[in-house]
């Protein structure tokens, strides 16, 4: 539960901060994906786990979950308009790791542009 109900910030962060959930809306942004696509892209992630974030983000109206009568069943899951709109909070994430964390590996946290600036 958010620590404030009424702080939109604190909605929006109980759904997103929520482990791999930011890394599952980036590789749905791509389009439909399978489960077994989903789980190979997100090294680490257990199916449970994978299977549990999706449920809550179907849940939450981020992801929709389409299955199809075949032999053997086939499942997609893809963003809604909804889960879309988380899509800039993605992107912004990507520009600050590439500006500010390029560097991170080597122990310093600094921006490309003062970093070029220095040498």
């Amino acid at each position: 539960m958010p620590v404030d109900p009424s702080c939109p910030v604190c909605r929006t962060a109980d759904i997103v901060c929520a482990k791999w959930t930011l890394l599952i809306i980036r590789d749905l942004a791509e389009g439909r994906s399978r489960f077994c696509e989903l789980e190979r892209s997100l090294s680490g992630i257990s199916p449970r786990t994978l299977s549990l974030r999706l449920r809550d983000l179907e849940q939450a109206g981020i992801v929709e979950r389409q299955t199809y009568a075949e032999v053997p069943p086939r499942v997609e899951y893809a963003l809604t308009d909804k889960g879309l709109a988380l899509l800039p909070i993605v992107d912004d994430m990507r520009v600050f790791g590439e500006q500010w964390l390029a560097d991170v590996c080597a122990g310093e946290a600094r921006p490309r542009a003062a970093a070029a600036a220095i040498a």
